[in-house]
Order: C-alpha cells, then structure tokens, then sequence
C-alpha cells in the first residue's frame, strides 16, 4: 500500500468532532459573571503558529496553499481545545473560495467538512462528489465521503467509498474505514476482530490514524456490550490524544455503566461544548450534584438561543435534554424524529426509540425498528430498546 497521505486521518476526528461540538450563545446572567478562562495564550506555539499564519494570509489573501493551510489548522486547534468558533475562522480563511460553483479539491473537502458540521449533508457530499471527479486518487476525498455517508447510514455506499483506500491509503486506515461501517452492518464481531488485529501490527501508524482506530474499536465493543473490552480501549484513545467526540463516546459508556462520578471527572472542565455539557448535566443529576440545575439551566438558554435562529444543529442533543433531564418525552420524540430525517447515527436510533417508548407511541418508532433489522445494526442498547417496544 502506499504511504498515508498526511493528514487522512484528520478529516476523520475533524468530521465528528465538528458535529460533535456545536455551541450555541449564552447570555450572562451579570456584568460579573466569568464567561471563560482563555486556555489559549498568546505566547503558546499554537497561538503563534496560527497567527503567523493569518498574517501571511493577510498578505496574500488568494493563495490557496496558505489558506488551506490555515483552515485545516484552525479545524484541528478547534478540535483541540473543544472550540467551534474555530470554524467560523476556517471558513473565513476560504472566503475567496466559499461560494465558487468549482473550488479545487482541497477547498472542496475543507468547505464540505464544514458543511457536514452545520448538518448540510447534501451539499458536503455534492462537494465530494465534484472533488472525487477532479482528485480520484486522493484518499482524503474518499474517507470524507465515506464518514459523511455513514453518518446518514448509507452504509453501502460508504462501504464502496471506503474500497478505494486499500491501495490509496495505509492497512490501518482502509480496514479502520470498512470496519466502521461493516460493524453496523451485520459484521460487527468480524470488524472487531479484523481491526484489533491491524491495529496491533500497525505500531508505526501516526498517533491520529491510532486514535482513529481505537475510538471504533472501543464504540464496537459498546454496542457488542463488552465494557470490559470497551474501557480500556477508551482509556487508551484518551491517552493517544484529546477529542471531544472521544469524551462524549466514554462519557456515554460510564453513564450507561452507571458510573456517573467518573463522568463527572472526565467533563466537569468541559462545559463550553453543548453536547459536553449535556452528558455532565445527566451525570450530575443523577448522584443530585448541586451543580445540576445550573448545568440544566444553561443547556435550557442554548437551545432556545438556537430555536430563535433556526438552528437545527442540536435536535439530538435537545431530544436526549428533553427525555432524559426535562421528562418531556412528546417534545423529545418530536425532536427525534426530525433529527432522524437528516442523520441515522447509532444514538439518534437510540434517543428516538427511548424517545417513542416513553411517549407511548410505539407507531413512531416502528420505521426505525424496520430500519435497524434492514440494516442488520448489532447495538445491545438498542436491541433492547426494540424488545421493549415489541413488533
């Protein structure tokens, strides 16, 4: 196989993790009131490095190596430091490009990467689609599409996506991409196996394409209920490196474990990103933490700050606040069933069955029901979910 193309594995953890994140607006009860504490200082590398970066772009506000450059930077700094406002800056850094019908590939899959965060599946995936024509070998043209497809769960069009890897890319990447969409496919415990073993021999891979790979391997083991497998797999992704959709998939893991003060631990400093700030907020509720009605209160003002927009980023993130903190299970299912129209991850399954069983209405539920055995999706969570609501 040919050597990875640098950076493959980023658009991964820069594609779910920009889901991931959104924030919305938070108004400030007082002039007092600390909104943040900076992590980033102006004298950090980071800090430098982007601004160096800026500033050249400043110079040259067209040359597309630069700005490519700086947004993919600005992406991955944002990931860092569970910061969506990051964004915004990459987008700023494409401006000359963002709205051309025909943007060269590098823009094409930064501007569709973006895109796919603000739940604009269609228009990433056409992105993608004008980027495969123009770059056919370039693999992170196809391991965007591929996640970008698996989120919607077109898992047979993100399985052919992911076929072009095995000689554009490393073993660890094109198994890790396969093997993703073929455990929720009918072949988990084969993907489990297949990958544990690639991941083993692949000691040189970069510490990206290692977290890459861990984190599915650990959601795998979730969803064939083997916690004493999926722990330390989490444990180790923690280890390899900082990610927010990481922390929300372990966090998610102790919770349904029912180890709410280990996930209190893991987010109490990570309240700035919403989805985040949901999972600490049930954690806390659910030992009664003195901090929960806060949390609760806060999350309450950013979704209705994003209703007033029009912002439909966060209807699984309100559908579970809903269900699971407010006990309004109509409103959560309503919810879900929107979200369910636009992404069919595992979890926006799970919170429209929960969402339909605690509604008692089973009918809603039924074309997700239909969906999962279509599909052959193997999750204990929500096998048992689909027993409750029976047939």
């Amino acid at each position: 196989m040919r050597p990875l193309f640098a950076g493959v594995v980023w658009w991964f953890i820069g594609l779910v993790w920009a889901g991931a994140v959104q924030a919305t607006p938070y108004l400030p009860a007082s002039d007092n009131q600390v909104l943040e504490r900076l992590r980033t200082r102006p004298a950090d590398p980071a800090a430098r490095e982007l601004r160096a970066l800026r500033n050249r772009l400043a110079q040259k506000p067209r040359d597309l190596q630069l700005a490519t450059g700086l947004a993919k930077r600005y992406i991955e700094q944002g990931r860092l430091e569970a910061d969506p406002r990051y964004n915004g800056y990459a987008q700023a850094a494409l401006a000359p490009w963002w709205n051309a019908p025909h943007p060269q590939p590098p823009v094409l899959v930064l501007r569709a990467t973006l895109r796919q965060s603000n739940h604009d599946f269609d228009g990433a995936v056409a992105d993608l689609e004008q980027a495969r024509k123009v770059a056919p070998a370039d693999p992170q043209v196809w391991v965007t599409l591929a996640l970008v497809r698996q989120v919607r769960g077109e898992y047979a069009e993100a399985k052919r996506d992911c076929l072009p890897l095995l000689h554009l890319s490393t073993e660890l990447v094109a198994i890790t991409c396969l093997g993703s969409v073929a455990s929720l496919n009918g072949q988990a415990a084969e993907s489990f196996a297949l990958l544990e073993r690639v991941l083993a021999r692949s000691s040189t891979a970069s510490a990206a394409e290692k977290l890459w790979a861990q984190t599915v391997l650990a959601e795998m083991a979730v969803r064939l209920r083997h916690p004493g497998l999926a722990a330390p797999l989490f444990k180790r992704a923690l280890a390899t490196g900082p990610d927010s959709y990481l922390l929300a998939a372990y966090a998610d893991f102790l919770l349904d474990e029912n180890r709410p003060q280990e996930a209190i631990a893991l987010l109490k400093d990570h309240t700035r990103v919403d989805a985040l700030l949901l999972r600490l907020a049930i954690a806390e509720a659910a030992v009664g933490a003195p901090e929960a009605a806060n949390h609760r209160q806060a999350l309450a003002a950013r979704f209705a700050a994003a209703r007033l927009r029009g912002d439909t980023v966060h209807r699984r993130e309100e559908a579970r606040f809903a269900l699971e903190l407010e006990r309004q299970p109509a409103q959560a299912l309503a919810l879900a069933l929107a979200n369910w129209q636009v992404q069919r991850e595992p979890a926006d399954a799970r919170v429209l069955l929960a969402a339909a069983l605690a509604a008692q209405d089973r009918e809603a539920a039924r074309p997700v029901q239909a969906w999962l055995r279509r599909n052959h999706l193997e999750d204990a969570r929500l096998a048992a979910l689909d027993r409750q609501l029976g047939r």
